[in-house]
């Protein structure tokens, strides 16, 4: 890692934290106008929202609370952000038709159940370690706050930066995480038990 990456700081984001994630997105809300909605709202929904409306529902969504995932800072800065909570929180990544559909043992339900959803990294400081930074920054984050597993639907091989924001199998594989099952070739849902979790 670089000397940037070494010093990076993860903090959840909350409503005082606002204006660091708006300045990480930018204009266009991370990607094409998405602002971290796309897995909350049914897709109707959802093409209609995206851009400036979705930008002010996840600003309520992290305004009431609680912190809807984790952003990186590199020297102050806001470099990263991964979208992390229970799995109920991101409905649309439940559907059962979805790669990401919860396991039998493991329903959206439960709010021990907790999903790793999507990543944004600012794109001077991709490939520098920031994803495995706020991964595992997000395992403890999950441990702390009662979850007994994190789960994860990654995309494995080579991925443009754009198809990568539900991350990369080798970062998860590195944290720990092992796949439960597959239903699409370079998509496997993995899990991580946590240990120690409070609750």
């Amino acid at each position: 890692m670089g000397n940037a990456v070494a010093q990076l700081a993860v903090k959840p984001l909350t409503r005082a934290r606002w204006r660091d994630v708006e300045k990480l997105f930018g204009p266009q809300g991370a990607i094409m106008g998405c602002w971290c909605m796309y897995w909350r709202l049914r897709r109707a929904d959802w093409d209609a929202a995206r851009g400036a409306k979705a930008k002010a529902l996840f600003k309520a969504r992290v305004e009431k609370g609680p912190a809807p995932g984790l952003i990186a800072y590199a020297a102050g800065e806001p470099v990263g952000w991964m979208q992390i909570g229970p799995r109920a929180d991101a409905p649309q990544w439940n559907t059962p038709r979805r790669v990401s559909a919860p396991a039998p043992d493991a329903p959206e339900t439960d709010e021990k159940v907790w999903g790793v959803t999507c990543f944004f990294v600012k794109p001077s400081m991709r490939g520098q370690g920031v994803g495995q930074a706020l991964v595992e920054a997000g395992i403890a984050y999950a441990r702390g706050r009662g979850a007994r597993l994190v789960e994860v639907c990654p995309i494995e091989g080579q991925a443009s930066a754009g198809a990568a924001y539900v991350g990369r199998a080798s970062v998860f594989a590195r944290a720990g995480f092992k796949e439960i099952a597959r239903r699409k070739q370079n998509r496997p849902l993995m899990r991580l038990k946590l240990t120690g979790a409070r609750g």
